[in-house]
């Protein structure tokens, strides 16, 4: 391996990149311990980007990484790829020319559209709107302010009612980058509201039920993405002594907290945060669900990519106690939604299933007590991955509303 030799002399700390340009997204396959270990040495010695899994220490020999690669540090990995004999293919070529791809139709910066991926004050004045012009199906709420003091609202969907009824949360973008999860909070808000009253199904649940909706968790990050990094992962919160910025919010709730897949080192996309929910988004979000735990009987939220529907635990390898429960709603909703393009998505307990990763958001619901608990990891497999293309904002949308009114149907059938 005397590839190795190389990594101490060429790695250079990378400024904050905003472009992209000459990037490549490799699939690498490692089968050997040795390629496992080259790869992990490699992530200490340069600035890789793991897209899946989201940290080298959760890459083990047989399953693909996807790691996107600095132009400058090509050369190196092709030598390294090339000595090991390690299986790899490349799924993006240029990375800058994927990221300018995503927008189909052209920019429209200030107007709202649901087969687009809408900036934040595009989402915030969205927001503001569906809840105004549906008063009779939609309230909003704020939970509190972002670390950069931007509001976060809940719209909470359902038929007016004299007293509290069972509720659903979904909460969307809690990975900054993750656009396609954002523009499932928007489709499935609009879903419900205009078919209200002629789908049999969605008029039942909004009547006997509420739909909590977070459109944009992090929100600061989530704006970062649109004006100055577009693969940033993290809140935007600084901590003091140190010069990196954010944590991953789903390493940061109480939930085996910073133990499995996750970091203690702050400049981590992975870092698990100074304490469990030190990041204030967190905080909001667990205290609005601590609030209402006696109504909210499932908790959905939406992620990508790598199709997948996933249920505790991550945070160990232990089975929840409504193991074969909880799989048998994920195998019927992964049914569901492959019934309208044949996107196939496969089912299980998040540590198995993709990588263990402690202090995520569902493992965390479902201890709290919320029965129903599912993370979505929405298309695709790696073509296009973080860079999801417009084109394919309303047949994601299309077929994972079938998979989440699956869920909601279950749910509501097995409220008492």
């Amino acid at each position: 391996m005397k590839v190795l030799l190389f990594f101490g002399l060429l790695a250079i700390a990378l400024a904050d990149n905003t472009r992209f340009e000459g990037e490549k997204v490799f699939r690498v396959k490692p089968v050997l311990d040795e390629h496992v270990t080259l790869i992990k040495d490699l992530a200490k010695s340069i600035e890789v980007d793991f897209w899946s899994p989201e940290n080298a220490e959760q890459v083990t020999a047989g399953t693909d990484v996807d790691i996107r690669v600095p132009a400058i540090y090509l050369d190196l990995v092709y030598t390294m790829l090339q000595q090991s004999e390690m299986e790899h293919e490349v799924l993006i070529e240029d990375v800058q020319r994927a990221v300018d791809g995503q927008a189909d139709t052209g920019p429209s910066p200030r107007a709202h559209s649901y087969t687009k991926y809408n900036t934040w004050s595009v989402i915030e004045s969205w927001i503001d709107s569906i809840a105004s012009s549906n008063a009779n199906l939609v309230s909003k709420q704020s939970i509190g302010n972002t670390y950069e003091g931007r509001t976060m609202t809940i719209l909470k969907l359902g038929k007016k009612s004299s007293s509290s009824k069972p509720a659903i949360f979904l909460d969307c973008g809690i990975h900054a980058r993750e656009w396609i999860s954002p523009a499932f909070c928007q489709w499935f808000v609009n879903e419900a509201l205009t078919t209200y009253g002629s789908d049999a199904q969605m008029t039942s649940l909004l009547d006997q039920m509420d739909v909590f909706v977070l459109p944009v968790f992090n929100v600061d990050g989530y704006h970062y993405t649109h004006t100055n990094n577009r693969m940033w992962r993290k809140t935007r919160s600084r901590k003091s002594g140190s010069s990196c910025i954010g944590a991953d919010p789903n390493r940061n709730f109480d939930a085996g907290w910073c133990t499995l897949g996750a970091s203690s080192n702050p400049c981590s996309d992975t870092y698990c945060g100074a304490t469990p929910e030190s990041e204030i988004e967190v905080k909001n979000v667990a205290n609005f669900i601590r609030k209402n735990k006696s109504v909210i009987k499932a908790y959905l939220t939406i992620h990508s990519y790598s199709q997948l529907l996933l249920f505790p635990y991550s945070y160990t390898y232990d089975l929840a106690a409504t193991h074969n429960e909880l799989m048998s709603i994920a195998e019927g909703a992964s049914s569901a939604l492959r019934s309208l393009y044949g996107t196939r998505y496969t089912s299980g307990p998040g540590a198995t299933t993709i990588y263990p990763a402690a202090g995520g958001s569902d493992d965390w619901a479902y201890d709290l007590g919320v029965k129903y608990s599912f993370t979505f990891e929405l298309r695709d497999t790696g073509r296009y991955g973080f860079l999801l293309p417009e084109s394919q904002i309303k047949p994601t949308c299309e077929e994972t509303m079938l998979a989440v009114k699956y869920i909601a149907a279950y749910v509501q059938k097995n409220l008492y």
